[in-house]
């Protein structure tokens, strides 16, 4: 079928009301608690990539039978728009147009304001906190500076290796796309296991699909700080105790607007802050989607290797999977 709009979409009743069903900030403060691991690990600002061990390495590896390489990052984007208030930078720095020794040479310079909707990226320990407090109970403003973060930062996390997980969303209901405003909820989480074929379990890499980058391409970009597709928070704590290591998707994992009053990124603040859960944001799931399809497996190794940025609060990143 054609793509998915807010008064026929298969997969919420027509009175639910975006972002889901509201959660009190005590309700949400319990959620907090309940995920929460704190004090875990002694390489604390690794998070929950201590649980990605020798094994987990080789029970991804043991996932790949046909040798297909899909690309999950977004092509640098340097063009302003709804969903894009920070362009990237992209320039030429050297032409080859100097005199100089042979051979020439052609240079070019790259930068980006990552964090947005814009990049994809990976999103540190130091990058959230809640209530002053980043992972692990560090008072932020002791932690981040403008020197960068002393605890935290994207450069303790190193490289992931693991088994990824695609809950493709859009294909379980039938549909090309989850409209902005859709929220995932437990249940919802569960039955894309059980039609997919997948076990989310200790030490996974979680993908979200959304569709949102099908449908932005037909139907064009808008404001996806207002409205997106994700998580509510009541799917968290399913993802707590299957203790995953990463969490991602083609939005920013939180649906948008949030159910939780005064709190603009509630499954950010329980992945990153009290789980401890690096989030990659904004990937480009629909070529994944296709070959999971086509190979009939919604589970693959995933490869996340984030920029060495010391005191940074995440990375610009193309994660690979493998088939």
């Amino acid at each position: 079928m054609s793509g998915s709009h807010a008064d026929d979409d298969p997969g919420r009743p027509a009175d639910a009301a975006p972002g889901g069903p509201a959660v009190s900030r005590a309700e949400f403060d319990s959620v907090f608690a309940a995920v929460s691991t704190w004090g875990r690990w002694p390489e604390a600002d690794r998070g929950a990539w201590n649980r990605v061990t020798g094994d987990h390495v080789r029970r991804a590896a043991a996932l790949v039978r046909s040798g297909t390489t899909v690309q999950l990052g977004l092509p640098w984007n340097t063009r302003a728009g709804p969903d894009n208030s920070r362009p990237a930078l992209h320039y030429m720095s050297d032409l080859g147009d100097v005199e100089a020794p042979e051979p020439a040479t052609h240079k070019d310079f790259i930068a980006a304001d990552y964090h947005g909707k814009a990049v994809s990226h990976l999103d540190a320990l130091c990058h959230v906190a809640y209530r002053g407090r980043l992972y692990d109970g560090r008072p932020a403003r002791e932690s981040v500076d403008a020197g960068g973060a002393r605890f935290g930062s994207v450069e303790a996390l190193g490289p992931l290796v693991t088994k990824g997980v695609l809950l493709d969303l859009p294909a379980v209901l039938g549909t090309d796309w989850l409209e902005p405003g859709h929220a995932v909820r437990a249940r919802d989480v569960l039955a894309a296991e059980r039609a997919l074929g997948v076990t989310i379990d200790e030490g996974c890499a979680v993908l979200l699909r959304s569709g949102r980058f099908r449908r932005r391409r037909e139907l064009g970009p808008w404001d996806a700080d207002a409205a997106c597709a994700g998580l509510h928070v009541d799917a968290v704590p399913l993802l707590a105790e299957r203790a995953i290591a990463l969490l991602g998707g083609d939005g920013d994992s939180d649906v948008r607007p949030s159910p939780v009053e005064g709190v603009h990124s509630p499954v950010h603040a329980l992945a990153v802050a009290a789980m401890g859960v690096p989030l990659l944001d904004n990937l480009d799931l629909e070529a994944l989607s296709a070959a999971c399809a086509e190979a009939r497996r919604h589970e693959f190794m995933i490869v996340v290797s984030p920029l060495r940025v010391p005191g940074g609060t995440g990375s610009p990143v193309n994660p690979v999977a493998v088939l």
